[in-house]
């Protein structure tokens, strides 16, 4: 298989805590890994690491050969990061979000098709018009889903990406991510939804006070 992202010995220490100890591991090709674990375990602190949110306090990330810091420009059109709370401008509606996360990662090609199909997956063509301070935290984290998928990507890193989301919309993720994962796409997200992990996940990170205990 091909590795698309490959992390070594990263950690993360707050003042004397000690969030993530060193970690190693490596995200397929064409593969779901799901990591799991109790709230305060350092799944989120693992993903900020991981996608250039926060600084590690020791070593790299790479996508497809690129270092996140060295060239973040290269490893920024190749992975994304939905969090488990999205975050928008004030000054956009959800319309203008799509267009401008696709314009900026020169994704405009049949755009108008692309993003209404998108939209109206999602539930939110009829309120593409307003803006998201308006949503619920519900088709918020629709919108940050939309986001993401609107652009190419080879890494994808989702928090939670359920926490928020009824029956219909877990269903539409798990589909959308079983469309990816054919495609080549390497995905990790964190869960604590059995029905995420027995449906999608092909690998296993089960991270526990800041140490990953099994893969």
């Amino acid at each position: 298989m091909t590795l698309r992202l490959v992390v070594t010995e990263l950690s993360k220490n707050f003042d004397s805590f000690l969030a993530l100890a060193p970690a190693s591991f490596g995200l397929n090709a064409g593969e779901i890994t799901i990591l799991s674990g109790p709230n305060g375990s350092g799944k989120t602190t693992l993903l900020s690491c991981l996608s250039g949110l926060i600084r590690p306090s020791s070593g790299t990330v790479s996508v497809d050969g690129f270092d996140l810091y060295r060239d973040e420009v290269e490893v920024r059109r190749r992975m994304v990061f939905v969090p488990d709370v999205p975050r928008f401008y004030l000054e956009l509606t959800a319309w203008e979000h799509l267009r401008f996360i696709a314009m900026a990662n020169n994704a405009l090609q049949g755009f108008d098709q692309r993003g209404e199909i998108l939209l109206r997956k999602l539930g939110l063509w009829e309120v593409r018009d307003l803006f998201p301070h308006h949503f619920s935290r519900g088709m918020r984290l629709k919108l940050g889903l939309a986001l993401a998928l609107i652009r190419p990507f080879e890494v994808l890193l989702l928090d939670e990406p359920t926490s928020a989301l009824d029956i219909e919309g877990v269903g539409l993720l798990i589909s959308e991510l079983r469309n990816y994962r054919e495609q080549g796409a390497a995905i990790l997200l964190s869960t604590h939804d059995p029905n995420l992990i027995d449906q999608l996940g092909d690998r296993n990170l089960v991270i526990h006070n800041g140490v990953i205990e099994a893969e």
